[in-house]
């Protein structure tokens, strides 16, 4: 097999999640209500990525996502289909900022192991031939470390959290197998659970593990999963404090996981949020190794449609330099415009507006 190198992330990127558009809300509607059918369905989904592809691409972007708009929830959806895995409606949603959450969530009733049939694999086929050689085809999943959120595992099932690990690991080494077969070359695992352990208390811990050993856990995880993944495969982290109708879940910098973290994650680059003073300051990237992870600055928020000053942008980007080299640095939102079917509170013209301002500072900045 051919390689192909992908030199991502880019200097202006994006997490993936894009507002679902009107047709879609509609379709799904549809759908639910039984006067469409699951394949007229997919058309109507399909028909939308192709339109955003090429926006995505019209507004300057080197790496473009299908909006995860074949998706609910942008982890439930990849979770609930693999083996041993189930979907169902739990008694309350997720505490956020002023609102509760939709109530849908994931819970394991079997061992785990990765579905060859898969879903988003053929919808990665399907979108990656959408796409074809005019930019490169991102993919977004939710990170293993999700897993550890409280009250999925089951204790029946798995009394020993060791083995449950073992068996996520494996699960996620297929599934990254499974979509570099698929022509994948860029996956970025997005990761709540991971940025919850710098949370003052620690909203889903059900391990009886302390905050230290569930962040050495936590990187023990992801490192398992990229132990042996294909040289050309460029594999992002994004750290998510949160993001539902342009709500957070919890608050608090990156301090207490960069130790262990931003050092030793073996991954090709840190997808962080800085949109906002709840983020903290600079500080904790001073663990990013020199010359290792691309450090991607979401100092534009998604949370809505408002631009950002360039002033402002360019002297953030400028205090980060003193913790990481400018040619170490990207820029991005902080997160997806609508990581849920509800999406964030701005207008499909604020999005893209903001996308097109990204690549523009970023080509200010880098040339």
């Amino acid at each position: 097999m051919t390689k192909t190198l992908v030199k991502a992330p880019f200097r202006a990127d994006h997490v993936g999640s894009l507002l679902r558009p009107d047709s879609i809300h509609k379709a799904r509607k549809d759908f639910r209500e039984g006067t469409i059918t699951s394949q007229q369905l997919h058309a109507i989904e399909t028909e939308e990525i192709r339109k955003i592809v090429d926006k995505q691409i019209e507004v300057g972007l080197q790496a473009v996502t299908d909006g995860e708009f074949r998706r609910r929830f942008w982890h439930t959806d990849f979770l609930e289909h693999l083996n041993g895995v189930e979907g169902y409606v739990p008694d309350s949603g997720f505490a956020f900022k002023g609102e509760e959450t939709e109530r849908y969530d994931v819970r394991v009733i079997g061992k785990i192991s990765f579905n060859p049939n898969h879903p988003h694999i053929k919808d990665f086929i399907e979108f990656k031939e959408i796409v074809g050689d005019r930019a490169v085809a991102k993919q977004t999943i939710p990170s293993p470390n999700q897993l550890f959120n409280a009250g999925i595992r089951n204790v029946d099932i798995y009394p020993d959290i060791e083995e449950y690990t073992k068996d996520i690991i494996q699960t996620y080494r297929d599934a990254i197998q499974a979509f570099y077969n698929a022509g994948c070359r860029y996956l970025q695992l997005d990761d709540v659970y991971i940025a919850g352990l710098n949370a003052p208390e620690i909203p889903f811990n059900d391990s009886g593990y302390s905050r230290e050993e569930l962040i050495d856990l936590a990187l023990r995880v992801v490192n398992g999963i990229l132990e042996d993944k294909p040289e050309d495969l460029i594999v992002t982290t994004h750290l998510c404090r949160g993001n539902y109708r342009s709500k957070w879940a919890f608050e608090g910098s990156y301090a207490k996981i960069a130790p262990i973290l931003f050092a030793k994650e073996k991954v090709n680059g840190f997808f962080l949020e800085y949109d906002d003073d709840r983020s903290g300051d600079f500080e904790p990237l001073d663990y990013i190794p020199n010359g290792g992870p691309q450090v991607v600055l979401g100092v534009f928020t998604s949370k809505h449609g408002e631009l950002e000053v360039k002033e402002n942008i360019k002297a953030r980007i400028e205090e980060a330099t003193k913790y990481v080299p400018l040619e170490q640095l990207c820029i991005s939102p902080q997160c997806g415009f609508a990581s849920t079917h509800h999406g964030n509170i701005l207008t499909e013209d604020e999005q893209w507006a903001k996308l097109k301002y990204i690549v523009e500072i970023s080509k200010e900045i880098w040339g």
